[in-house]
Formats: structure tokens, C-alpha cells, sequence
């Protein structure tokens, strides 16, 4: 992990009941939410204002994700 931002306290709270609603931890239920957030946010935008071209493979909002769309 190179960054670890802090959540603002609601942002806390959101997770935390994300995380109680599926019985998991607040880590895995993160994990979660940005699993999905691709199917929600515009990946053309996304990867047009990407510095780091060089994860496309990596990234789930890439076309040429190994991941593809099984989310």
C-alpha cells in the first residue's frame, strides 16, 4: 500500500455500517466499494486523467484490465 489517506468521521460511519450490513471487516467491505465503483463512475474520464499508465492491466477501469468485467 503506498498511500493511506484518513476518512473524514461520515466517511468512517458510511463504512462502518457498510462493513456491519455485509459482516465483514470495514478493510474488506473498502475493498468492496472500489470493486464496484467501475460499473458506477465513467472509465473513459478515469483513465483519460490517469498519471499511471503503466497499471492499465491492474486497473479495473481499464478495457484492458485482466479483470475485465467480472466484478
Amino acid at each position: 500500500m503506498a498511500y493511506t489517506p484518513e476518512l473524514s468521521l461520515t466517511s468512517s460511519c458510511t463504512l462502518r455500517r457498510i462493513a456491519w450490513a455485509l459482516g465483514i471487516p470495514m478493510t474488506q467491505a473498502m475493498e468492496r466499494v472500489f470493486d464496484h465503483l467501475p460499473r458506477f463512475l465513467d472509465r473513459d474520464k478515469v483513465c483519460e486523467a490517469c498519471r499511471d499508465k503503466s497499471k492499465c492491466r491492474e486497473c479495473l477501469f481499464s478495457t484492458n484490465s485482466i479483470y475485465g468485467d467480472t466484478l
